[in-house]
């Protein structure tokens, strides 16, 4: 199939497509970015050999592409929060201590300040509730009606967030 053929054929089936990536991954937004990456990986497979059943190779390929998705989300959030070390952020300088370690503190809390600002309002509430009023995990989950597995995952990215700022104000 020529590359015009495939491209009608790809708008033809572009709803049916996005749809089935929409329900797979539950991002619209995703959904997109793979139906554009489907579109993509069949154009290349198309210049290297002609596929004889055009249509269902299409809809594997979607599929394929939101499971490896799919597992690449699950392998990033596998990790807990218990695997980042505490003392990211309990990284603030006591009294009595130096002017430099006083700056280096107030360096981190205004950089912290300003990326947990771009976190989505639940990931605030998650970082307020834990590390501001050391409520546990279960009580977040709770109160935020949420499960317990949610409430690690946003902390494991938040304090992700967290170490990224405090190994870039070390360097």
């Amino acid at each position: 199939m020529v590359r015009p053929a495939f491209d009608a054929l790809f708008i033809r089936h572009r709803r049916p497509l996005l749809r089935t990536l929409q329900r797979m991954v539950g991002n619209p937004s995703t959904a997109e970015d793979l139906l554009q990456d489907t579109w993509l990986r069949v154009t290349r497979a198309l210049a290297r050999s002609p596929i004889e059943h055009l249509e269902p190779f299409l809809f594997q390929t979607a599929r394929n592409l939101a499971r490896d998705h799919l597992r690449a989300r699950r392998l990033r959030e596998h990790t807990l929060i218990e695997d980042v070390p505490d003392t990211v952020l309990h990284d603030i300088a006591q009294s009595g201590s130096t002017l430099d370690q006083a700056a280096h503190a107030e360096r981190l809390l205004l950089r912290l300040s300003a990326d947990i600002a771009r976190l989505s309002r639940r990931q605030q509430q998650v970082f307020s509730l834990s590390r501001l009023h050391g409520h546990s995990c279960g009580d977040i989950a709770e109160y935020l009606e949420v499960s317990t597995s949610t409430v690690q995952k946003e902390l494991k990215l938040i304090t992700e967030v967290c170490a990224q700022i405090a190994q870039r104000l070390n360097q």
